[in-house]
């Protein structure tokens, strides 16, 4: 199958051991692009250095909400300047995180604001990260959502109703390892209802491992557990659901 991987953090640490590796069995796997997604500006650097050195690896530039809180004053003309890079191909990952609570809930609205400002500014799309968050960020979507040049809501933990509005707003939905779960209906029955053409898959390894390895360290080549939940909920072929995953990728961040 012909993969894509919408959302990895390779940098972590927890691929220090082995990334090499990791990277090596993900295009094994069949994965054939694969967006490594900054957190905050250290992060953000080391994506654009994955993806000068992989040509299927890209990067996405940008600061986490858990990060918001140390960004610095001028993080926002430093994050425009790495999105000048012609790896880069989406701002984020960008959002709210009411989990955490690492960051101010102020702090953090501001930071995504501004960073969806300057999305529309760039005409990049957006990776949004919303955990526990779900009314404010809808709040802000509705605010500044008009004109992003697209986007989509990494890891999906929201309702049918928020994943509707989201939609309505020509956003993408992505689902993670968390749809493999035995104990995730509802996560299974939005899997089953997005519309076919704005559907994307990843694994935000490290985190979120699916089944058969939860517990474990994730990492790229897993993605095609999350595909073929997905195709079996759908009751489609796993090969046409991986491309129709891939090419709904390739269109929002404009890979050729």
């Amino acid at each position: 199958m012909n993969l894509f991987d919408t959302h990895v953090h390779l940098d972590d640490v927890k691929f220090d051991a082995d990334r090499e590796e990791a990277i090596r069995r993900a295009g094994e796997a069949g994965v054939s692009y694969l967006i490594n997604v900054g957190i905050n500006l250290e992060s953000s650097i080391e994506s654009i250095k994955l993806a000068e050195k992989y040509d299927f690896i890209y990067a996405a530039v940008g600061i986490h909400p858990h990060d918001s809180v140390d960004a610095g004053p001028e993080y926002l003309e430093a994050i425009e300047k790495l999105a000048a890079h012609p790896r880069v191909v989406a701002l984020g990952e960008m959002g709210l995180d009411y989990y955490r609570d690492f960051s101010p809930r102020p702090v953090q609205q501001e930071l995504f604001r501004e960073q969806l400002k300057l999305a529309k500014k760039l005409n990049l799309p957006v990776i949004i990260h919303d955990r526990e968050a779900h009314g404010d960020m809808l709040d802000i979507l509705r605010a500044e959502g008009a004109g992003l040049p697209g986007g989509v809501l990494h890891c999906f933990s929201g309702s049918w109703e928020m994943a509707a509005e989201c939609l309505a707003m020509g956003l993408y939905i992505s689902i993670a390892g968390p749809v493999t779960f035995p104990n995730a209906p509802k996560l299974k029955d939005i899997a089953g209802r997005i519309p076919p053409e704005r559907l994307l898959v990843e694994t935000d390894a490290p985190y979120l491992t699916p089944a058969p390895y939860r517990g474990k360290r994730n990492e790229p080549a897993r993605v095609v557990y999350i595909l073929e939940e997905i195709a079996r909920i759908r009751g489609i072929d796993e090969e046409m659901m991986a491309k129709i995953c891939t090419d709904n990728g390739k269109r929002l961040f404009q890979i050729t």
